[in-house]
């Protein structure tokens, strides 16, 4: 093997390490749902709310920044009583209420305090986790539904990060992330598709293909786009990791960019065809 190519690999042990320990977690609690599950959510935001204020420039023990995890913390609770309305009223007026504080020069210093993006994260990580409640409250379709769009993106993932190695070629969008190519967009499209056929073939025998493929391409596409997403935002705050949390990936919002957003778009799928129906129903 070539220097280039050793470098190009690198970073893989890490990677298959870190997936090794995290992945069998967040399945158990997928499966086993209740408590489990919600210790799983409410860990994830907790982390999730600590990187986002970090990348802000502000602090998670004092205001504004304490005003994100609150709110999260709030909408949660929300969710866990089945107040889906209120939940994201509570998210709603949280991103509000860090926005408004975020503008305090007194509080947030600095010539470009970053009070609209203090107020996102509160939105972009509330919608995650009010959503992931929301699809696993269903049930045995709440646990497939959940498997399946883990999966699916997590799938999305590799696939994108092994086409993209092995083919290389060129890039999806260099002025965001410099790293990604179109055969890695292409390559994990193809692997989601793969994915959801096989969960859906394993929870679902007898499911229609072309619907499986559809639900799979829209929730890896828009996971892919998650990704992109995400490093915008690093670019935004000239930082390579959300923080060094996981060997290999940098922080939990480096390695769930692509779940955070698919989140959304499955959880909004699913209110429209009904709590308690499988996604590719």
């Amino acid at each position: 093997m070539t220097a280039e190519a050793a470098g190009r690999w690198s970073d893989l042990g890490k990677r298959a390490l870190s997936a090794a320990v995290l992945g069998p977690i967040a399945l158990t609690a997928i499966w086993f749902g209740a408590e489990w599950f919600m210790l799983l959510v409410a860990l994830g935001t907790a982390v999730l709310a600590w990187e986002w204020v970090h990348l802000c420039g502000a602090r998670l023990r004092a205001f504004p920044g304490l005003v994100v995890p609150l709110a999260l913390l709030a909408a949660g609770l929300a969710s866990v009583a089945g107040a889906w309305l209120a939940a994201l009223a509570l998210l709603g007026a949280g991103a509000a209420l860090a926005w408004a504080v975020a503008r305090q020069p007194a509080l947030l210093p600095g010539e470009r305090r970053p009070a609209g993006w203090l107020a996102a994260g509160v939105i972009y990580i509330g919608l995650a986790g009010v959503g992931l409640i929301w699809l696993r409250d269903a049930g045995d379709a709440g646990r497939a539904n959940v498997l399946f769009v883990v999966l699916v993106v997590w799938a999305s993932d590799i696939g994108a990060y092994l086409a993209g190695r092995m083919i290389g070629g060129p890039r999806l969008a260099p002025a965001i992330s410099p790293n990604k190519t179109w055969a890695g967009g292409a390559g994990g499209l193809a692997a989601a598709i793969a994915a959801g056929l096989s969960v859906a073939a394993a929870l679902t025998p007898g499911a229609e293909p072309a619907a499986v493929a559809l639900v799979a391409a829209a929730i890896g596409l828009t996971a892919q786009c998650g990704d992109l997403l995400e490093s915008f935002i690093k670019r935004r705050f000239a930082v390579k990791d959300a923080s060094r949390l996981i060997p290999g990936h940098g922080g939990l919002l480096d390695r769930a960019d692509g779940l955070i957003a698919a989140v959304p778009v499955a959880a909004a799928l699913s209110l429209a065809l009904g709590q308690g129906a499988v996604l590719w129903g």
